[in-house]
Protein backbone atom coordinates (compact mmCIF):
# COMPACT_ATOMS: atom_id res chain seq x y z
CA UNK A 1 0.00 0.00 0.00
CA UNK A 2 1.16 3.50 -0.29
CA UNK A 3 3.28 5.45 2.03
CA UNK A 4 1.30 8.48 2.71
CA UNK A 5 4.64 10.84 4.07
CA UNK A 6 5.79 12.81 1.35
CA UNK A 7 9.73 11.85 1.02
CA UNK A 8 13.12 14.67 1.47
CA UNK A 9 15.65 13.24 -0.73
CA UNK A 10 18.26 14.37 -2.72
CA UNK A 11 18.40 15.05 -6.78
CA UNK A 12 20.15 16.53 -9.33
CA UNK A 13 18.21 19.52 -11.04
CA UNK A 14 18.57 21.62 -13.85
CA UNK A 15 17.41 24.82 -13.57
CA UNK A 16 17.46 26.03 -16.81
CA UNK A 17 19.58 26.41 -20.32
CA UNK A 18 23.63 26.35 -19.97
CA UNK A 19 22.65 26.89 -16.09
CA UNK A 20 24.50 24.14 -13.84
CA UNK A 21 23.91 21.11 -12.84
CA UNK A 22 22.60 21.50 -8.58
CA UNK A 23 22.31 18.25 -5.92
CA UNK A 24 19.20 19.75 -4.27
CA UNK A 25 17.35 18.40 -1.12
CA UNK A 26 13.45 17.83 -3.03
CA UNK A 27 10.35 16.41 -1.97
CA UNK A 28 8.95 13.35 -3.65
CA UNK A 29 5.15 12.70 -3.05
CA UNK A 30 3.48 9.32 -2.38
CA UNK A 31 2.08 7.38 -5.21
CA UNK A 32 -0.89 7.86 -6.77
CA UNK A 33 -3.58 4.75 -7.05
CA UNK A 34 -1.45 3.32 -10.34
CA UNK A 35 2.10 4.45 -9.16
CA UNK A 36 4.56 3.10 -6.96
CA UNK A 37 7.59 5.21 -5.10
CA UNK A 38 11.20 3.69 -5.83
CA UNK A 39 14.01 4.08 -3.89
CA UNK A 40 16.98 3.98 -6.43
CA UNK A 41 20.14 2.04 -6.39
CA UNK A 42 21.62 2.39 -9.34
CA UNK A 43 21.36 4.84 -12.71
CA UNK A 44 23.49 5.76 -15.36
CA UNK A 45 23.90 8.48 -18.07
CA UNK A 46 22.44 8.97 -21.40
CA UNK A 47 23.45 11.42 -23.83
CA UNK A 48 19.58 12.29 -24.07
CA UNK A 49 19.62 13.18 -20.27
CA UNK A 50 22.16 15.62 -21.65
CA UNK A 51 19.97 16.91 -24.42
CA UNK A 52 17.11 17.32 -21.88
CA UNK A 53 19.11 19.41 -20.50
CA UNK A 54 19.69 21.94 -23.18
CA UNK A 55 15.76 22.00 -24.00
CA UNK A 56 15.27 18.46 -25.52
CA UNK A 57 12.21 18.18 -26.25
CA UNK A 58 10.90 21.14 -24.73
CA UNK A 59 12.20 23.94 -22.63
CA UNK A 60 11.02 22.59 -19.12
CA UNK A 61 12.53 23.86 -15.99
CA UNK A 62 12.95 23.10 -13.07
CA UNK A 63 13.74 19.53 -14.07
CA UNK A 64 14.77 16.16 -12.65
CA UNK A 65 16.92 14.13 -15.35
CA UNK A 66 18.08 10.76 -15.57
CA UNK A 67 15.80 8.09 -17.20
CA UNK A 68 17.90 5.20 -16.66
CA UNK A 69 18.37 3.21 -13.75
CA UNK A 70 17.00 0.30 -11.20
CA UNK A 71 15.54 0.48 -7.94
CA UNK A 72 13.58 -0.93 -5.09
CA UNK A 73 9.96 -0.56 -5.05
CA UNK A 74 9.78 1.62 -2.00
CA UNK A 75 5.54 1.97 -1.81
CA UNK A 76 2.66 0.87 -4.06
CA UNK A 77 -0.84 2.69 -4.91
CA UNK A 78 -3.89 1.26 -4.32
CA UNK A 79 -4.47 -0.26 -7.96
CA UNK A 80 -0.88 -1.70 -8.67
CA UNK A 81 -0.69 -5.31 -9.25
CA UNK A 82 1.82 -6.49 -11.17
CA UNK A 83 4.71 -4.87 -8.45
CA UNK A 84 5.17 -5.30 -5.00
CA UNK A 85 6.99 -3.05 -1.95
CA UNK A 86 10.47 -4.47 -2.11
CA UNK A 87 10.59 -5.36 -5.87
CA UNK A 88 13.33 -4.47 -8.01
CA UNK A 89 12.70 -2.52 -11.07
CA UNK A 90 14.34 -0.46 -13.98
CA UNK A 91 12.14 2.63 -15.40
CA UNK A 92 11.04 2.29 -18.85
CA UNK A 93 9.51 5.57 -20.85
CA UNK A 94 7.23 3.50 -23.02
CA UNK A 95 3.67 1.31 -21.79
CA UNK A 96 2.63 -1.69 -22.98
CA UNK A 97 -0.91 -1.95 -22.10
CA UNK A 98 -1.62 -4.92 -24.32
CA UNK A 99 -4.88 -3.59 -25.42
CA UNK A 100 -4.57 -0.65 -28.01
CA UNK A 101 -4.34 -1.39 -31.75
CA UNK A 102 -0.20 -0.60 -31.75
CA UNK A 103 0.18 -2.84 -28.57
CA UNK A 104 -1.53 -5.68 -30.33
CA UNK A 105 0.20 -5.33 -33.91
CA UNK A 106 3.31 -6.43 -34.48
CA UNK A 107 4.28 -2.95 -35.98
CA UNK A 108 4.93 -0.65 -33.53
CA UNK A 109 5.64 -0.45 -29.91
CA UNK A 110 4.24 2.79 -29.12
CA UNK A 111 1.07 2.46 -26.59
CA UNK A 112 -1.47 4.49 -27.11
CA UNK A 113 -2.98 4.10 -23.36
CA UNK A 114 0.62 4.64 -21.77
CA UNK A 115 2.43 7.45 -24.56
CA UNK A 116 6.05 8.59 -24.11
CA UNK A 117 5.15 11.28 -21.66
CA UNK A 118 7.02 14.71 -23.37
CA UNK A 119 5.21 16.82 -21.03
CA UNK A 120 7.49 15.70 -18.07
CA UNK A 121 4.64 14.99 -15.87
CA UNK A 122 2.98 12.25 -14.40
CA UNK A 123 0.13 10.80 -17.10
CA UNK A 124 -2.79 12.72 -14.72
CA UNK A 125 -1.06 16.05 -15.92
CA UNK A 126 0.71 16.66 -12.49
CA UNK A 127 4.43 16.24 -10.59
CA UNK A 128 4.93 13.47 -7.61
CA UNK A 129 8.61 16.36 -7.17
CA UNK A 130 9.38 19.49 -5.97
CA UNK A 131 11.54 22.03 -4.74
CA UNK A 132 10.80 24.49 -2.54
CA UNK A 133 7.49 24.32 -2.81
CA UNK A 134 8.38 24.73 -6.78
CA UNK A 135 7.07 21.91 -9.14
CA UNK A 136 9.81 19.73 -10.59
CA UNK A 137 9.14 18.27 -14.01
CA UNK A 138 11.19 14.78 -14.90
CA UNK A 139 12.58 12.96 -18.16
CA UNK A 140 9.43 11.34 -20.29
CA UNK A 141 8.00 9.05 -17.82
CA UNK A 142 10.82 9.51 -14.53
CA UNK A 143 13.35 11.15 -12.89
CA UNK A 144 16.37 8.70 -12.01
CA UNK A 145 18.69 11.06 -10.94
CA UNK A 146 17.32 11.12 -7.28
CA UNK A 147 17.47 8.84 -4.24
CA UNK A 148 13.83 8.61 -4.74
CA UNK A 149 11.22 8.62 -7.51
CA UNK A 150 7.67 8.07 -8.67
CA UNK A 151 6.36 6.21 -11.69
CA UNK A 152 3.22 4.70 -13.20
CA UNK A 153 3.67 1.20 -12.80
CA UNK A 154 2.73 0.66 -15.97
CA UNK A 155 6.28 1.76 -17.08
CA UNK A 156 8.10 -0.28 -14.77
CA UNK A 157 9.08 -4.09 -15.40
CA UNK A 158 10.42 -6.12 -12.78
CA UNK A 159 13.96 -7.84 -12.33
CA UNK A 160 15.22 -10.96 -10.86
CA UNK A 161 17.58 -9.96 -7.95
CA UNK A 162 20.10 -12.41 -9.27
CA UNK A 163 20.30 -10.33 -12.01
CA UNK A 164 23.79 -7.50 -11.53
CA UNK A 165 21.79 -4.28 -10.54
CA UNK A 166 24.67 -2.06 -11.91
CA UNK A 167 24.03 -3.34 -15.61
CA UNK A 168 20.43 -3.87 -15.41
CA UNK A 169 20.47 0.07 -15.55
CA UNK A 170 21.64 0.38 -18.96
CA UNK A 171 18.95 -1.69 -20.46
CA UNK A 172 16.83 1.18 -19.64
CA UNK A 173 16.74 2.74 -22.71
CA UNK A 174 20.84 2.71 -24.58
CA UNK A 175 21.59 -0.39 -25.12
CA UNK A 176 17.91 -2.07 -25.50
CA UNK A 177 17.35 0.68 -27.92
CA UNK A 178 20.02 -0.60 -30.07
CA UNK A 179 20.29 -3.88 -29.49
CA UNK A 180 15.96 -3.65 -30.43
CA UNK A 181 16.79 -1.87 -33.25
CA UNK A 182 18.22 -4.70 -35.03
CA UNK A 183 16.10 -7.60 -33.62
CA UNK A 184 12.84 -5.57 -33.36
CA UNK A 185 12.42 -2.92 -35.78
CA UNK A 186 14.81 -3.87 -38.95
CA UNK A 187 14.15 -7.35 -38.18
CA UNK A 188 18.12 -7.98 -38.94
CA UNK A 189 18.03 -11.25 -41.93
CA UNK A 190 20.50 -13.91 -41.50
CA UNK A 191 23.42 -13.28 -43.62
CA UNK A 192 23.21 -9.75 -44.22
CA UNK A 193 25.01 -7.03 -44.06
CA UNK A 194 25.04 -3.72 -41.92
CA UNK A 195 26.77 -0.83 -40.89
CA UNK A 196 26.23 1.10 -37.66
CA UNK A 197 27.04 4.64 -37.47
CA UNK A 198 28.38 5.77 -34.13
CA UNK A 199 29.22 3.37 -31.39
CA UNK A 200 28.18 4.59 -28.16
CA UNK A 201 26.33 2.34 -26.19
CA UNK A 202 23.41 2.62 -28.66
CA UNK A 203 25.46 1.83 -31.72
CA UNK A 204 27.15 -1.29 -29.65
CA UNK A 205 23.41 -2.41 -28.46
CA UNK A 206 22.77 -2.66 -32.23
CA UNK A 207 25.88 -4.73 -33.13
CA UNK A 208 25.34 -6.67 -30.39
CA UNK A 209 21.57 -7.33 -32.03
CA UNK A 210 22.84 -7.75 -35.46
CA UNK A 211 25.23 -10.33 -34.62
CA UNK A 212 22.71 -12.43 -32.79
CA UNK A 213 20.09 -12.08 -35.37
CA UNK A 214 22.94 -13.95 -37.85
CA UNK A 215 23.95 -11.20 -39.62
CA UNK A 216 27.42 -11.84 -41.84
CA UNK A 217 29.19 -8.43 -41.99
CA UNK A 218 28.68 -5.58 -39.37
CA UNK A 219 30.21 -2.49 -39.69
CA UNK A 220 31.09 -0.40 -37.39
CA UNK A 221 31.58 3.59 -37.86
CA UNK A 222 33.40 5.69 -35.58
CA UNK A 223 35.77 8.49 -35.16
CA UNK A 224 37.23 7.04 -31.79
CA UNK A 225 39.77 4.60 -32.91
CA UNK A 226 39.07 3.81 -29.29
CA UNK A 227 35.97 2.24 -30.21
CA UNK A 228 37.32 -0.28 -32.45
CA UNK A 229 38.21 -2.75 -29.43
CA UNK A 230 34.64 -2.13 -28.15
CA UNK A 231 32.86 -2.92 -31.43
CA UNK A 232 34.80 -6.25 -31.78
CA UNK A 233 33.84 -7.26 -28.51
CA UNK A 234 30.19 -7.20 -29.24
CA UNK A 235 30.79 -8.83 -32.47
CA UNK A 236 31.93 -6.14 -35.00
CA UNK A 237 33.89 -7.56 -38.47
CA UNK A 238 35.21 -4.25 -40.10
CA UNK A 239 35.68 -0.83 -38.46
CA UNK A 240 35.67 2.84 -40.24
CA UNK A 241 37.21 5.71 -39.27
CA UNK A 242 36.35 8.70 -41.32
CA UNK A 243 39.65 10.74 -40.22
CA UNK A 244 41.70 8.27 -41.50
CA UNK A 245 40.58 9.39 -45.17
CA UNK A 246 39.42 12.52 -44.70
CA UNK A 247 38.85 13.45 -48.28
CA UNK A 248 36.20 10.16 -49.11
CA UNK A 249 32.74 10.39 -47.52
CA UNK A 250 31.60 7.74 -44.66
CA UNK A 251 29.13 6.01 -47.83
CA UNK A 252 32.43 5.74 -49.88
CA UNK A 253 34.55 3.99 -47.52
CA UNK A 254 31.63 2.11 -46.67
CA UNK A 255 31.06 0.71 -50.54
CA UNK A 256 35.00 0.11 -50.87
CA UNK A 257 34.69 -2.85 -48.35
CA UNK A 258 31.51 -3.84 -49.92
CA UNK A 259 31.89 -4.33 -53.95
CA UNK A 260 30.46 -1.08 -54.18
CA UNK A 261 26.65 -2.45 -52.89
CA UNK A 262 26.52 -0.90 -49.96
CA UNK A 263 24.96 -2.57 -46.67
CA UNK A 264 21.26 -3.80 -46.69
CA UNK A 265 20.81 -2.44 -43.10
CA UNK A 266 22.43 1.05 -41.97
CA UNK A 267 21.70 2.56 -38.14
CA UNK A 268 22.31 5.85 -37.49
CA UNK A 269 23.09 6.18 -33.74
CA UNK A 270 24.50 9.78 -33.45
CA UNK A 271 21.96 12.14 -34.06
CA UNK A 272 24.16 14.40 -36.30
CA UNK A 273 21.99 15.79 -38.84
CA UNK A 274 24.49 15.68 -42.37
CA UNK A 275 24.74 12.00 -41.33
CA UNK A 276 21.40 10.79 -42.14
CA UNK A 277 21.80 11.50 -45.89
CA UNK A 278 24.68 9.61 -46.07
CA UNK A 279 23.16 6.53 -43.43
CA UNK A 280 21.05 6.57 -46.58
CA UNK A 281 23.84 6.33 -49.41
CA UNK A 282 25.62 3.43 -47.56
CA UNK A 283 22.63 0.85 -48.34
CA UNK A 284 22.15 -0.81 -51.27
CA UNK A 285 19.75 0.30 -53.96
CA UNK A 286 16.32 -1.16 -54.37
CA UNK A 287 16.26 -2.32 -50.44
CA UNK A 288 18.65 -0.74 -48.27
CA UNK A 289 16.89 0.04 -45.09
CA UNK A 290 17.80 3.15 -42.64
CA UNK A 291 16.83 3.36 -38.95
CA UNK A 292 17.09 6.47 -37.28
CA UNK A 293 17.78 6.08 -33.78
CA UNK A 294 20.26 9.07 -33.13
CA UNK A 295 18.33 12.86 -32.17
CA UNK A 296 19.96 15.91 -31.50
CA UNK A 297 18.58 19.30 -30.55
CA UNK A 298 18.41 20.25 -34.03
CA UNK A 299 14.54 18.61 -34.95
CA UNK A 300 14.53 19.49 -38.63
CA UNK A 301 17.97 17.94 -40.75
CA UNK A 302 18.43 18.23 -44.71
CA UNK A 303 17.43 14.89 -46.23
CA UNK A 304 18.52 14.19 -49.69
CA UNK A 305 15.36 12.94 -51.44
CA UNK A 306 16.37 11.84 -54.53
CA UNK A 307 18.39 8.95 -52.56
CA UNK A 308 15.34 7.96 -51.10
CA UNK A 309 12.85 7.97 -53.58
CA UNK A 310 15.21 6.84 -56.44
CA UNK A 311 16.95 4.86 -54.47
CA UNK A 312 13.90 2.70 -53.34
CA UNK A 313 15.39 3.02 -50.28
CA UNK A 314 13.52 2.62 -46.47
CA UNK A 315 14.20 4.98 -44.03
CA UNK A 316 12.49 4.48 -40.53
CA UNK A 317 12.50 5.75 -36.81
CA UNK A 318 12.24 3.85 -33.69
CA UNK A 319 11.94 4.53 -30.30
CA UNK A 320 13.21 2.18 -27.55
CA UNK A 321 14.53 -0.17 -30.49
CA UNK A 322 10.65 -1.35 -31.24
CA UNK A 323 11.03 -3.26 -27.80
CA UNK A 324 7.49 -3.67 -26.29
CA UNK A 325 8.49 -3.94 -22.34
CA UNK A 326 5.97 -6.59 -21.50
CA UNK A 327 6.32 -9.05 -24.22
CA UNK A 328 10.26 -8.44 -25.35
CA UNK A 329 11.65 -6.81 -22.80
CA UNK A 330 11.62 -9.78 -20.23
CA UNK A 331 13.40 -11.56 -23.00
CA UNK A 332 16.60 -9.05 -23.20
CA UNK A 333 16.49 -9.60 -18.70
CA UNK A 334 16.35 -13.21 -19.16
CA UNK A 335 19.41 -13.16 -21.60
CA UNK A 336 21.39 -10.65 -18.78
CA UNK A 337 20.47 -13.29 -16.06
CA UNK A 338 21.87 -15.94 -18.28
CA UNK A 339 24.93 -13.72 -18.98
CA UNK A 340 24.76 -13.78 -22.89
CA UNK A 341 24.51 -9.91 -22.86
CA UNK A 342 28.34 -8.59 -22.25
CA UNK A 343 26.77 -5.53 -20.40
CA UNK A 344 29.53 -5.51 -18.27
CA UNK A 345 31.98 -4.43 -21.39
CA UNK A 346 29.63 -0.71 -21.12
CA UNK A 347 31.32 0.25 -17.78
CA UNK A 348 33.75 2.20 -17.83
CA UNK A 349 33.71 4.78 -15.06
CA UNK A 350 31.92 5.23 -11.81
CA UNK A 351 30.65 8.03 -9.81
CA UNK A 352 28.48 9.10 -6.52
CA UNK A 353 25.16 11.05 -7.19
CA UNK A 354 27.22 14.22 -5.55
CA UNK A 355 29.56 14.12 -8.44
CA UNK A 356 27.29 14.62 -11.01
CA UNK A 357 29.45 17.56 -13.26
CA UNK A 358 32.51 14.79 -13.12
CA UNK A 359 30.02 12.29 -14.38
CA UNK A 360 29.09 15.22 -17.24
CA UNK A 361 32.82 15.44 -18.30
CA UNK A 362 33.54 12.01 -18.15
CA UNK A 363 31.30 11.31 -21.06
CA UNK A 364 33.26 13.35 -23.28
CA UNK A 365 36.61 11.19 -22.66
CA UNK A 366 37.22 9.12 -25.51
CA UNK A 367 37.28 6.14 -23.51
CA UNK A 368 33.86 6.31 -21.84
CA UNK A 369 30.77 4.20 -22.86
CA UNK A 370 28.52 4.31 -19.83
CA UNK A 371 28.81 6.39 -16.52
CA UNK A 372 27.34 4.42 -13.33
CA UNK A 373 26.24 6.38 -10.74
CA UNK A 374 25.69 4.90 -7.43
CA UNK A 375 22.86 6.18 -5.45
Amino acid sequence: MSNSHAITCKAVVCWGLGEPLKVEEIQVEPPKSTEVRVKMLYASVCHTDILCSEGFPAPLYPRVLGHEGVGVVESVGDEVKEVKEGDIVIPTYVGECKECENCTSRISNLCLKYPIALNGLMLDGTSRMSVRGQKLYHIFSCSTWSEYMVIDANYVVRVHPSIDLSHASFLSCGFTTGYGAAWKEAKVEKGSSVAVLGLGTVGLGAVDGARMQGAAKIIGIDKNPWKKEKGEVFGMTDFINPDDEPNKSISELLKGITHGMGVDYCFECTGVPSLLSEALETTKVGKGKVIVIGVGVDTMVPLNVITLACGGRTLKGTTFGGIKIKSDLPILLDKCKNKELKLHQLLTHHVKLEEIDKAIQLLKQPDCVKVLITI
